[in-house]
């Protein structure tokens, strides 16, 4: 290898921070999980820039936005794409390069890979045919979420995407209702009023929930207050805009007297199926809804219904 080689290969596998520019150094075959900014492009880690620079194989959602990213720090490795329209041919090429020794980066657009996008694919497959899989952690929307709603974090749940039905919307959260923990949602901007509305009647009116908004970039909001309140305000805001995640905090504890419960679970079952019972139950105790729907069977097979 001549003198002008050696030299094209460290300019491509180095980056750039300010004036500086950082060598990479080599990486062994592995699949890097690689989370980038949310928005910030200064959120990015000193570890990430030097996996995205030094990776053979640098893997992608959508080629033009990595590419503002790698531009921004001087990156010259190319991007590959790896998204869910091509992941059955994407896939087996980043699996033969594994095979083959060769390090691949995976990012998705924002944030950690395998929230809420289809990496996780690939990392199943890299796992079951025995290559290591290494997180290189950073920005994650969910806990800048969490963090900045003033909820409690001790314990959370991430839901990912509400069902786009309000049906379906409604049924998932009586599911998550008596969690005891912190929930947190995606939600696109043009149904959050319609989830706040869902989530306050499911819920509850007054359990407390933040709205956040833009995170990490310009016109970052984070809107806090009860359900009922966010609910009305969004039901005066036309045009909202930007990604959001909803954060809404966990049930308060009610302690229900097992005779009280079983009387209401009996209520609740004259005018509901089972189930519906169980999960409506549920959000008024705060008790688990597996635990009130095998209470309800009990009580309806020792009446021999």
């Amino acid at each position: 290898m001549n003198e002008e080689t050696t030299a094209d290969a460290a300019t491509r596998r180095s980056f750039r921070l300010h004036n500086a520019t950082v060598p990479a150094r080599p990486l062994e075959p592995a699949l890097y999980l690689v989370a980038t900014p949310i928005g910030n492009l200064g959120d990015i880690t000193l570890r990430a820039l030097e996996t995205l620079a030094g990776a053979d194989v640098l893997a992608c959602e959508d080629t033009r936005v990595t590419r503002v990213l790698l531009d921004r720090y001087g990156i010259q490795n190319r991007p590959f794409a790896y998204h869910e329209h091509n992941a059955n041919e994407a896939g087996p090429r980043l699996l033969q390069a594994l095979e083959a020794g060769r390090s691949v980066a995976l990012v998705s657009d924002a944030g950690t890979p395998l929230v809420s996008d289809p990496g996780y694919r690939l990392a199943q497959q890299a796992i079951a045919a025995g290559y290591r899989v290494i997180p290189i952690p950073g920005a994650s929307a969910p806990l800048a979420a969490l963090v900045g709603s003033g909820l409690p974090n001790d314990a959370f749940l991430f839901a990912g995407f509400l069902p786009a039905k309000d049906k379906a919307r409604r049924d998932r959260l009586g599911e998550l209702a008596a969690a005891p923990a912190t929930l947190i949602f995606f939600e696109s901007p043009h149904r959050i009023g319609a989830t706040l509305l869902a989530a306050a009647d499911v819920l509850g009116a007054t359990r407390p929930a933040s709205v956040c908004r833009e995170l990490t970039k310009t016109y970052e909001e984070f809107r806090r207050g009860t359900l009922a309140d966010l609910a009305a305000h969004y039901q005066q805001v036309e045009n909202v805009k930007g990604e959001i995640v909803l954060v809404i905090g966990p049930p308060e504890p009610v302690e229900t007297d097992e005779a009280d419960v079983e009387a209401m679970l009996a209520d609740l079952s004259k005018s509901m199926p089972t189930a519906g019972a169980a999960t409506e139950a549920a959000r008024l105790t705060g008790l688990p809804r597996k635990v009130l729907y095998q209470r309800l069977l009990e009580i309806k097979n020792a009446d021999g219904r």
